[in-house]
This record gives C-alpha cells, structure tokens and sequence, in this order.
C-alpha cells in the first residue's frame, strides 16, 4: 500500500479564533473538506481581521490582511471526522490540531 503525500494547507482565521487557538483552548478545526486533509498533514494558520457586523476579511493598513500579532501557527492534523456523521454535515471535516515539535519536524 503507497503511503499518502503530506500536504501543507494554509487556512484564513479569524482573530479571536486565532488567538484561542494561540493559547491552546482550542485544539480543533472544522471546515469544509475542499482541501482533502487528510491525518499527518500539516496546517498553517494565518490571523485574519473580520471586517464590520457583515463579516469578510479585512487587510490591515499594509494590505495584506495581516494582523499585528504573529502571522501564522502550524500544527499537524491529528484524529480526522469526516462529514455526514455525528451531527457533522456532509461535505464538512474536523480534525485535531497536534503542535509540530520543532526537533522532529
């Protein structure tokens, strides 16, 4: 059996989110299953602002979208729950956030 390519996927979040799961109350994410994440691979993400009560993402003052805080936080996905079970719809996925140990990459 051939062993799956671990992908990298650089997702947008939100800043209250972001920090959240900066400080390690939140261990999991749940999004649409466009990407194909799969256990093992890597995600990358980066702070966003949201703009207004009407939501959309925001660029800071630079135009890049960036918040002053650090840019991005990288985890690799742990325990995946495809949609369409558990109360979990079709189409979406929540995986766990396991931290990358700098040594072993």
């Amino acid at each position: 059996m051939m062993e799956q390519a671990v992908k990298t996927h650089t997702l947008k979040t939100v800043g209250d989110i972001w920090d959240r799961v900066a400080s390690g109350e939140k261990t999991f994410e749940v999004r649409r299953d466009d990407r194909g994440f799969q256990k093992g691979d890597v995600v990358v993400l980066e702070r966003w602002h949201v703009k207004g009560a009407t939501g959309g993402l925001r660029a800071d003052m630079d135009g890049s979208g960036y918040s002053e805080k650090p840019k991005a936080l990288t985890f690799k996905i742990g325990f995946v729950l495809s949609g369409g079970q558990y109360g979990l719809e079709p189409g979406y996925v929540a995986f766990s956030l396991q931290p990358v140990d700098a040594a072993n990459g």
